[in-house]
């Protein structure tokens, strides 16, 4: 699979303070990647070097195979965390103003504008001034700008702030349709769900250095601790644990379930056994209800990986 952005030990440095450590990624061609970290991490630093709104101190970026220049600033699409729109201006003239910025006409960016208006149903708000809008309105005008001239690469910094659940999953879906589309999607949230469902890879910074990167299927299975978990029927529950026990680490689990007089635990296999030869073991002991392998979330890997990394 192509790149569309690669970083090469990118850094930068205010006076004795390092914002971004030697930074380095690949972001494949219309794929979603999730850029991860606590705050203070280094995320808006290097989000703002891809924009160059300020340049790094070491390091080299490449945008679709060529060195990043001021000219790629067209091929990005920016959403920043801190939103920038004029309240006093109406809507409709803020929103075609910022996309003739991108090198639209005029026309085509009222006919791209009015198309998206149509889409989120919000054609009313054409005269209204930014500063009638609520937080979420101003959050989908500004959305709209940003992806408004179909560029390369977008970026999102805290795409779904000040959404509620309802608009932030159309928020995700158009993200989603995008990338269909052929654009490739950079984004920094701390909303580990839509991690979860959105990217294809991730990269994890702390204090200015990153900690991991990868797809999200091989950093899953590379955190995996060979832990299922498991609902049993048996008649003597006591002594179906104390089987258990005897050839497994044990650990306590649980889990809602329908069933009565159902022992629930998590079990860790060593390497040299299989999900199949557990399966098999408990088969002889009783009614196996419920049997599924304990995968870490992007969430629980953040946590651990941050919190080892202090």
């Amino acid at each position: 699979m192509q790149n569309l952005l690669v970083t090469e030990n990118v850094s930068k440095i205010y006076g004795d303070y390092t914002a971004l450590n030697n930074f380095s990624i690949a972001v494949p061609k219309q794929s979603i990647f999730g850029l991860l970290g606590p705050n203070g991490a280094g995320k808006t630093t290097f989000l703002r070097i891809l924009n160059q709104i300020t340049l790094p101190d070491t390091g080299k970026i490449y945008l679709d195979g060529e060195k990043l220049q001021p000219k790629h600033i067209a091929q990005i699409g920016y959403l920043p965390e801190e939103r920038g729109l004029y309240k006093s201006m109406k809507v409709g003239e803020q929103a075609t103003y910022l996309a003739r910025l991108k090198g639209l006409s005029k026309h085509e960016a009222q006919t791209r504008l009015k198309a998206w208006f149509e889409k989120f149903e919000i054609e009313d708000w054409w005269d209204k001034k930014i500063q009638e809008l609520s937080k979420g309105m101003a959050q989908k005008i500004q959305f709209i700008v940003t992806v408004l001239h179909e560029p390369k690469l977008l970026i999102f910094d805290e795409p779904f702030s000040g959404f509620d659940p309802v608009n932030a999953k159309i928020i995700e879906k158009e993200i989603l349709n995008l990338r269909d589309k052929g654009a490739t999607i950079l984004f920094s949230t701390h909303r580990m769900e839509s991690v979860e469902e959105m990217c294809d890879h991730i990269a994890l910074i702390n204090k200015s250095n990153k900690l991991l990167d990868g797809e999200i299927s091989a950093i899953k299975r590379n955190y995996k601790s060979n832990i299922y978990q498991v609902g049993i029927q048996a008649d003597n529950l006591e002594i179906l644990a104390k089987k258990i026990k005897e050839k497994f680490e044990v650990l306590p689990a649980n889990f809602k379930s329908i069933n009565q007089n159902e022992l629930q635990v998590n079990i860790k296999i060593p390497e040299n056994f299989t999900a199949n030869d557990l399966l098999a073991f408990l088969i002889n002991l009783g009614k196996v209800n419920h049997f599924v392998e304990v995968i870490p979330s992007i969430n629980d890997i953040f946590i651990k990986t941050v919190s080892e990394n202090v």
